[in-house]
C-alpha cells in the first residue's frame, strides 16, 4: 500500500466494488451503534474514535480485518469462535457473509467500555 489515505472515502474506494459494499455496510453499521463517534484513519485503516479508539477496520485479500481492541474480542470470544481471531482482531473471510449483527454487538459493548472509562477518568 503506498498511497497514504486521509479519509474512509478514499480507503473504501480502493477496492473492487464487492468488498467495497462490504467495508461501506460496515461503516453504516459502526455509525448506528455508535453515532457519537469521529471517524478517522488512523494506522492507515478506517477507525472510530470515542474517548480514545473504539474499532478499526481493514480490507485486506482475503479477508476484512476487525480490530475492537482484545477487550472487545475477548467480550465475544464464543460467537466469534469460528473466525480466526488474535489478541485484538478477528478476520471476515471474504468469500462468507460478513456477521454485521455481531459486528454492531461488539461496537456497542466498546462504545459502553470506553464510555466508563472516559466517567472513571474524568471523576480523577
Amino acid at each position: 500500500m503506498d498511497k497514504l489515505f486521509y479519509t474512509i472515502e478514499e480507503y473504501i474506494a480502493q477496492f473492487p466494488s464487492e468488498t467495497a459494499g462490504k467495508l461501506q455496510e460496515i461503516r453504516r453499521v459502526i455509525q448506528e451503534a455508535a453515532p457519537q463517534a469521529s471517524e478517522k484513519i488512523s494506522y492507515q485503516m478506517p477507525t472510530f474514535y470515542l474517548y480514545g479508539n473504539l474499532v478499526h477496520f481493514a480490507a485486506f485479500q482475503k479477508h476484512i480485518g476487525f480490530y475492537p481492541a482484545p477487550s472487545g474480542v475477548e467480550a465475544f470470544r464464543e460467537e466469534l469462535s469460528g473466525y480466526k481471531n488474535a489478541k485484538g482482531s478477528v478476520q471476515f473471510p471474504l468469500d462468507q457473509p460478513v456477521p454485521y449483527d455481531l459486528i454492531r454487538k461488539i461496537v456497542l459493548y466498546r462504545v459502553e467500555e470506553n464510555t466508563k472509562a472516559q466517567k472513571e477518568k474524568n471523576k480523577k
